[in-house]
């Protein structure tokens, strides 16, 4: 019974920061996003014309999802454990509410699907690495941090590194000149 309540608090982190996330695109920071460029064509248009240095985006991508992972471990060391796996959810949650809300609003459906594109295959990865790591800091003391966590945790991050670094391009660029 306790672990199912355990999830429903992790989902309810999220969607509640995904929420947030949408009211603030929304209300607040609408008149920002339609003048920002992201979601534009000639942006859209450059990105996928563009050369990437694998090595160069490989080194940027493990210092991006490595650093939050790294941080959240330190910072569950604390006796703020459960906060930090709270706010953390809630964080992404929120950003990933503003990206999609703002897709839609520059773009429509297209804007979602090209969100959606954006993060496979590499997120499902991201996704169980990070939540092997968001659990235990939510579930602590009754669970343990041990050996198979740590390599399974690391195994999914890396998997997911690599896949952004040499599968994403390639589906992107793919999606982006059926636009």
């Amino acid at each position: 019974m306790k672990i199912q309540e355990n999830k429903r608090f992790l989902v309810l982190f999220c969607m509640l920061g995904f929420l947030i996330g949408i009211v603030y695109a929304n209300l607040m920071s609408k008149e920002y996003i339609m003048s920002m460029g992201i979601f534009n064509e000639f942006f859209l248009n450059q990105y996928s014309q563009a050369e990437i240095s694998v090595q160069e985006y490989l080194w940027y991508v493990v210092r991006i999802r490595v650093m939050p992972a790294v941080l959240a471990a330190a910072l569950g060391c604390t006796k703020l454990r459960r906060g930090v796996a709270a706010g953390f959810l809630v964080w992404t949650g929120f950003c990933g509410g503003m990206i999609m809300t703002a897709a839609v609003l520059k773009m429509g459906i297209k804007g979602l699907i090209l969100c959606l594109i954006a993060l496979a295959p590499h997120f499902v990865f991201y996704i169980a690495g990070y939540l092997i790591l968001l659990w235990y800091l939510f579930t602590y003391p009754e669970s343990r941090w041990n050996l198979s966590k740590t390599v399974s945790m690391g195994l999914f991050l890396a998997v997911g590194i690599l896949l952004e670094c040499y599968v994403n391009p390639i589906i992107m660029e793919l999606f982006l000149k059926t636009l």
